[in-house]
């Protein structure tokens, strides 16, 4: 399938709701066709200087556009692709375009995992101290988590590629149990450094069975 592109330093995973801010002239161009023709239109993820994976988004809504033809756009991410081929340009279009072919994403996931990964995920938060609204077990979609969860651009991009939903929970749930594991030992230290200069109680020892 060929697939206008707008290439971006970003990772949108299926089921989001994307907002897009669009000023360049290729992309207004873009969002004017995709109204016209009903068309939808791919967000590869670049990165290291290349692009290979990315997301079909539909535009949803125009929400505004302002005097200068800018606009603030509301996009819903469907399906993961793959690059197959990546043109500059499209046809006689502005914008770039080129032909992907679409991964099976395999909802293979056990309940025993989402739970594991809701749990890790309140941990987290209570570490941070900030709010956890309670998710309940059937509504949980994984994809929502994933950019509320302190994962780098690159760690996203490698869930963007896991096709299997068990793989991505097994790869979630390691990184929230190593990341509540950094911040149990950075409030410790906090502990520990706000007990400096203040008077503290000592367990006395005791010597009798002490030897050199």
């Amino acid at each position: 399938m060929k697939l206008p592109m707008f290439p971006l330093q970003s990772v949108f995973f299926p089921g989001e709701r994307v907002a897009l801010h669009i000023f360049e002239e290729r992309y207004k161009q873009l969002i004017q066709d995709c109204m016209a023709e009903a068309l939808t239109f791919g967000i590869p993820v670049y990165i290291d200087n290349t692009v290979a994976y990315g997301t079909e988004m539909q535009l949803v809504e125009i929400v505004h556009t302002y005097p200068n033809g800018e606009m603030d756009v509301v996009c819903h991410a469907k399906r993961v692709f793959k690059v197959v081929t990546f043109d500059n340009e499209m046809d006689d279009k502005l914008y770039a375009g080129g032909v992907v072919t679409f991964l099976d994403y395999i909802e293979d996931g056990l309940e025993s995992q989402t739970e594991a990964v809701i749990e890790y995920t309140k941990t987290l938060y209570r570490l941070m101290d900030i709010p956890f609204d309670h998710i309940y077990k059937g509504e949980l979609h994984i994809h929502k988590l994933i950019h509320k969860i302190g994962l780098t651009l690159r760690q996203e991009y490698h869930l963007l590629k896991m096709v299997h939903q068990s793989e991505q929970l097994i790869y979630i749930r390691s990184h929230l149990i190593a990341t509540t594991e950094v911040l149990k030992q950075v409030n410790h230290m906090k502990d520990v450094i706000e007990m400096n200069g203040h008077f503290k109680n000592f367990d006395p020892l005791d010597f009798k069975d002490f030897k050199i």
